[in-house]
């Protein structure tokens, strides 16, 4: 999944932004309002942590653009304003959580998880498809109830996370990609999708994930 990061504090946004991919995301970071703008009208984010205190206007102001606009990706706010008038000001302007700094990277990480679970309809952090369960927490999968749980690396589990959360739908290579590098890094390599998408076939069957030619790959889920 792919995340933007909106924090204008350079050692807070690689620290973060760090902790965010050793959990399998993609993240984009901006430190001003009008770079984070661009990024959220080019890039199709699965969830967007927006910091208030930005230089070139406000964080509040950007939130309620972006709902005026129609982006409904879910919104983690960060403040350093803790008053309850400023939390449902940011709630009401379309937020949908709030934390307050100096906040513990934890309780950032597991507020964070809970909102894309609420976008997904999954109350755990166990992701089911057909017969292959992912452990969204542990990076790991498994092949039906007594299958045995196998360890994913951080781009396996990117990848099959993405998939997984998308059963039955066409997905272009190009789209696949996207979710493996992030914008201030080299373009993956073309072939990538391919090595991957055999790695994970060996896991969870071949007839789980199906190739249509021409246009990309399917998690099928019956």
């Amino acid at each position: 999944m792919r995340l933007l990061l909106v924090e204008d504090d350079d050692l807070l946004a690689e620290s973060l932004a760090e902790a965010l991919e050793d959990e399998g995301y993609r993240v984009d970071v901006a430190g001003r309002a009008i770079d984070a703008d661009a990024l959220i009208g080019s890039e199709a984010y699965a969830l967007a942590v927006l910091d208030l205190g930005l230089p070139d206007g406000s964080g509040l102001d950007l939130l309620q653009h972006w709902r005026q606009a129609g982006y409904r990706l879910p919104i983690l706010v960060l403040t350093a304003r803790d008053s309850w008038e400023d939390k449902v000001v940011g709630l009401r302007r379309g937020a949908d959580d709030y934390l307050t700094k100096p906040y513990h990277e934890a309780e950032l990480l597991a507020r964070l998880h809970a909102l894309l679970r609420r976008g997904t309809g999954s109350p755990t952090a166990m992701l089911s498809v057909a017969d292959v369960v992912l452990d969204e927490q542990t990076h790991q999968v498994r092949r039906g109830s007594e299958g045995d749980w196998q360890v994913l690396t951080a781009t396996e589990f990117c990848l099959l996370r993405y998939l997984m959360h998308h059963p039955d739908r066409v997905l272009s290579k190009a789209q696949l990609l996207e979710q493996l590098y992030t914008l201030d890094q080299d373009a993956a390599a073309p072939n990538l999708v391919e090595v991957y998408v055999g790695r994970l076939r060996r896991l969870v069957g071949k007839a789980r994930i199906q190739t249509r030619r021409g246009q990309g790959y399917l998690f099928a889920s019956h």
